[in-house]
């Protein structure tokens, strides 16, 4: 059980910049006459959305990025982070573009004087993309097969890519690794005593027992680990029926990658799909049909998908439960899943994995037969 006084330390990791010390640190670390900053809505760091005065040729709109004190300490980490977003830019992915700073850096170490220490915070500039988060939209089932097929695709174009520093994607004890759903334990007392924990406490008696035993089998890639309902834009366009379609128009969020499995990927994806789902069971099967499209999952990797996407919603609620007492000014945010996660998750732990993968499976070979359902 975590300890008031590590509580404590945690909530004090999260940077707590004025609007005016934002605007500051864009001018005097990146060079750019900021016209307007407004905040943004963030977990455990602060973004602000940043106007700049226009320019000749770049961009008016970025995103600061302020990491909390704690991943700050990690500065490899942020620096890979970054360069893996430039990757799939240039691999063709709707990723942001990540400004240098006047030293030519990808990031910057600001040290801020609180009065009793220094503080040391990792900032750096994103362009801002255009798009709508997901979560705002009805997603239709082909919308979800191609996120499922985007998520495939970024996890294969990661295998190309080189950097001296990618061993610190190696996170051995990073809560939100999938492979880390033991250490929930000592956040149950989040929960209190009821059946939402009964339910947390047996599917990690079960990820122990049928995922921790199979982990050597499944096979081995960069996760983002995070493509969530409010991670990834979309715009719409006009068809040529008149009708409007849906397009992925960006990618947000890179601070959960760590090396993971492919059948990591696909369950995170498909729980957080689900959140805002009216046919939340439903979802699994249009997603996995569209990874499938593009890296298709080993039987030993099927058979963990159902406990690997049970484990997602588990970490996402308890952390979320935990969250909640540090940052109770920012509950509206973090408990988001929360609305109807706990509710999505006992309906899966009700129906039992065998009647959810019979219509997820079902439904994604209805794809290779051409008729989807």
């Amino acid at each position: 059980m975590s300890s008031g006084n590590d509580q404590q330390s945690e909530a004090l990791s999260k940077p707590t910049f004025s609007e005016e010390q934002a605007s500051a640190l864009v001018e005097s670390v990146f060079g750019l006459k900021v016209s307007k900053v407004r905040p943004l809505p963030s977990y455990d760091d602060q973004n602000f959305h940043v106007y700049v005065s226009k320019t000749k040729d770049g961009p008016t709109e970025y995103v600061l990025k302020i990491s909390n004190t704690k991943a700050s300490k990690n500065p490899d980490l942020i620096e890979v982070q970054n360069h893996i977003i430039m990757f799939l830019k240039a691999a063709g992915f709707p990723t942001a573009s990540v400004c240098h700073t006047k030293g030519d850096n990808t990031a910057s170490l600001v040290s801020v004087d609180s009065g009793s220490e220094i503080k040391s915070y990792v900032v750096r500039l994103l362009t801002y993309l255009p798009g709508r988060p997901i979560a705002e939209l009805p997603i239709s089932p082909q919308l979800l097969y191609e996120i499922g097929k985007l998520a495939a695709k970024l996890d294969k174009t990661l295998q190309r890519f080189h950097h001296p520093k990618l061993s610190s994607l190696h996170r051995e004890n990073f809560i939100w690794n999938l492979k880390n759903v033991p250490l929930l334990e000592k956040y149950l007392y989040a929960l209190g005593q009821n059946r939402n924990r009964e339910i947390v406490e047996h599917v990690i008696h079960l990820f122990k027992e049928e995922v921790m035993t199979k982990l050597s089998h499944f096979r081995e890639c960069i996760n983002h680990g995070d493509l969530n309902d409010h991670n990834i834009l979309i715009e719409s366009s006009k068809s040529a029926s008149g009708n409007a379609e849906y397009q992925v128009s960006g990618i947000l969020d890179f601070g959960d990658m760590s090396y993971g499995y492919y059948v990591f990927e696909v369950a995170i994806t498909i729980m957080y799909m689900m959140i805002e789902s009216k046919s939340p069971i439903q979802v699994g099967g249009h997603v996995l049909a569209g990874f499938e499209s593009i890296t298709p999952l080993t039987a030993v990797e099927k058979g963990a998908l159902f406990l690997l996407v049970c484990s997602r919603f588990c970490q996402s609620l308890v952390m979320a439960a935990y969250s909640c007492q540090l940052y109770p000014e920012n509950k509206d945010y973090l408990m988001v899943t929360a609305k109807t996660g706990w509710k999505h998750l006992q309906q899966m732990f009700d129906m039992g994995q065998k009647a959810v993968e019979e219509i997820w499976f079902e439904t994604a070979k209805s794809y290779e037969s051409g008729i989807s359902m």
